[in-house]
């Protein structure tokens, strides 16, 4: 395996910075962000460190000498947008802009690009399930004509405001498990990340023996369920009114026993730390310091 973080830690550095802090930090390689433009439009979300809309052979070299130049790696590019949105004009630019980035992998000798499936949060899960299976196979076949893999992550985006659907169709097991039989393609998998799964009072672990071929990239990122919280609230409430997301061995994942179940499966892909930790959001010092105990983390348990 190879230990990497994805790029949105450092929204604020260029890429060439981004490089530079991951070969310091001990890193092999980098989860890039490719958003359409460097907008911001939610928490680490709108951050664009590769710009894929005119996307030729010259700047994807140009980004190949950078990582030469740090002997840092790019793991994938990510781009987590609503492919199935209730507003036709955002789903049209997320599917527009995904096929953007699938373009750009192969440019930048990748196999691999990562995002969401989406949702329309004001529909029920079989209208949703609908939607899916008209959009996205034209999107994988896209990807396998480029020998892309489609990596989805599992997060279902409960927020407030999209409680209780989110807008990641993505969420469980039963639903990947109608995925891939709607779209049976060896190109179109998951990005798992097990905070999520914590994050719904799941297992993380137990899903990884079915779907262990179909993972193509890994999120590490921890959550830590407040007990207390949750015996006060009850587990209607938003998930994260009663859990919080910090970085590995501050939560409540059992990193050993995940990246065992990993290696088990025959995994031997990129592991990127995802930073979503409030703790660790003041300055660039913290963010370069939540990498540094990641590292130490998950580090002896993939060398």
């Amino acid at each position: 395996m190879q230990l990497g973080f994805v790029s949105a830690v450092l929204g604020d550095l260029s890429l060439d910075e981004v490089f530079a802090v991951a070969a310091a930090e001990g890193y092999q390689c980098v989860e890039v962000m490719c958003w359409p433009s460097a907008k911001v439009d939610r928490p680490y979300g709108g951050v664009c460190h590769i710009d894929v809309s005119d996307f030729t052979q010259t700047k994807a070299d140009d980004i190949r000498a950078l990582c030469n130049k740090h002997g840092v790696q790019i793991s994938a590019l990510g781009y987590y947008a609503n492919a199935l949105a209730d507003d036709p004009n955002e789903a049209e630019v997320s599917r527009n802009h995904f096929r953007k980035v699938i373009a750009a992998a192969p440019l930048l000798g990748l196999q691999n690009a990562n995002g969401f499936i989406g949702a329309n949060r004001y529909r029920p899960l079989e209208e949703n399930f609908q939607q899916f299976a008209q959009v996205w196979p034209d999107i994988i076949k896209y990807a396998e004509d480029r020998g892309v893999k489609v990596g989805i992550e599992n997060c279902p985006m409960l927020m407030p405001y999209t409680w209780p659907f989110g807008v990641n169709l993505a969420r469980t097991p039963a639903i990947w498990r109608r995925m891939f039989e709607t779209i049976p393609s060896p190109n179109f998998g998951l990005n798992i990340d097990p905070s999520h799964l914590v994050m719904q009072l799941m297992d993380p672990i137990a899903p990884i023996r079915e779907f262990g071929s179909r993972i193509f990239h890994a999120h590490a990122k921890d959550m830590r369920i407040d007990r207390y919280r949750l015996n006060d609230i009850g587990s209607l409430e938003p998930p994260m009114s009663r859990s919080t997301a910090k970085i590995p061995g501050l939560g409540d994942v059992p990193w050993g026993l995940w990246i065992g179940a990993l290696t088990d499966a025959g995994y031997n892909g990129p592991v990127c730390v995802e930073v979503e930790d409030e703790a660790f959001e003041h300055s660039l010092e913290d963010r370069k310091r939540s990498l540094r105990i990641s590292r130490k983390v998950l580090q002896p348990l993939i060398a």
